[in-house]
């Protein structure tokens, strides 16, 4: 059975500076009609840095949405949408949110952040043989560096302390990739 649904009409409600919001006419599977808001989002990067001792670098944020401080691994929008190099904006944000180079980089894949409305798309990565240099957020980024444990990380994706899905995802795929 084709399960697609088939875009008829559709516009733009809204147009902000990250995401854009359109109100969209499909046609259902049946041949029936039913409205999606669609938010349209460049996507991001996530990266889990992991030096020689297994500590984990992470960064403690107030989110703005949900009125509560996170902590999560270092992470950003790509700033030029799906045309910008993955692996050029996880060293970009790596090094912008915690002051960390590294040598080492593995791309774990990208999970999709709520496919029932938006298309943001996180890709994640791993980075080792690290390199500490001087922090630079953005202007309008306010965060502290979090240092841990890798399997104190984990302890609290497991027992619903960190709940970032971004960072749950990433710190269990390096998990079961490393055998940690």
């Amino acid at each position: 059975m084709d399960l697609t649904e088939h875009r008829v009409s559709g516009e733009t409600v809204f147009e902000g500076k990250i995401v854009r919001l359109t109100l969209d006419q499909v046609r259902l599977p049946n041949g029936g009609m039913a409205s999606r808001e669609v938010v349209y989002h460049p996507g991001g990067v996530a990266v889990l840095a992991l030096d020689e001792d297994r500590t984990v670098t992470l960064v403690r944020q107030y989110r703005y949405p949900i009125g509560q401080l996170l902590l999560e691994l270092p992470a950003g929008k790509l700033d030029h949408g799906a045309e910008e190099d993955r692996l050029l904006g996880a060293q970009r944000e790596l090094s912008e949110e915690t002051g960390l180079e590294a040598a080492e980089w593995t791309y774990l894949g990208y999970t999709l952040a709520s496919p029932g409305f938006c298309d943001e798309a996180l890709h994640m990565y791993l980075a080792r043989g690290l390199t500490r240099k001087k922090q630079h957020p953005d202007e309008d980024e306010f965060l502290d560096v979090v240092a841990m444990p890798f399997e104190t990380l984990v302890e609290q994706v497991m027992d619903g302390t960190i709940t970032d899905a971004k960072t749950v995802a990433t710190t269990l795929k390096v998990k079961v990739l490393l055998g940690l």
